[in-house]
């Protein structure tokens, strides 16, 4: 009967973060509104995918780090809009000789018409970035295509390869 309890609270747990569909990386729990959100005092950020050119079929909200010209884009409004200087370097950049798999993970619904590595569906949660402060002094190894939130100056950072890029 004991097992019976702990097997029903698991299931009851595990069902709850399903439908709840919000993930909390670096802490016990997600805060607000976001359906990933990130722990404070992090050194380390998101890393973009690292692609050869543009994706076909991007959706608006889609972010890379552009490798032809070492670059990190988002595609907004339909068009590709350069997010740093194009002073950018790939020297640090592993090659990943396997093949795409799959369509990439779907976090926050079941299917997703975008494609990407990571997806992210909702029509009410949105994505905390990873909170790092002066993450041009604080990570020590920064990889080509890296962004967070820079707690500091209250910006976005974007690493390029060579140089921090800081957006309000």
């Amino acid at each position: 009967m004991k097992n019976f309890k702990i097997i029903r609270q698991l299931i009851l747990l595990l069902s709850a973060g399903f439908f709840q569909a919000q993930v909390s990386i670096g802490k016990p729990a997600v805060q607000g509104s976001s359906i990933l959100d990130f722990g404070t005092n992090m050194t380390q950020g998101i890393i973009l995918p690292a692609t050869s050119g543009f994706p076909v079929s991007p959706t608006n909200g889609t972010f890379i780090f552009n490798r032809n010209d070492a670059r990190i884009y988002t595609f907004q409004k339909n068009a590709w809009l350069p997010l740093t200087e194009g002073n950018g370097s790939t020297a640090a950049i592993i090659n990943n000789p396997s093949l795409d798999v799959g369509n990439g993970v779907i976090i926050g619904a079941p299917t997703s018409p975008a494609t990407g590595v990571l997806v992210l569906e909702s029509s009410s949660l949105a994505l905390t970035l990873p909170k790092i402060n002066q993450p041009h002094l604080t990570v020590k190894s920064p990889y080509p295509g890296m962004m967070c939130y820079d707690t500091d100056s209250n910006t976005v950072a974007f690493f390029d390869g060579a140089y921090w890029n800081f957006w309000k």
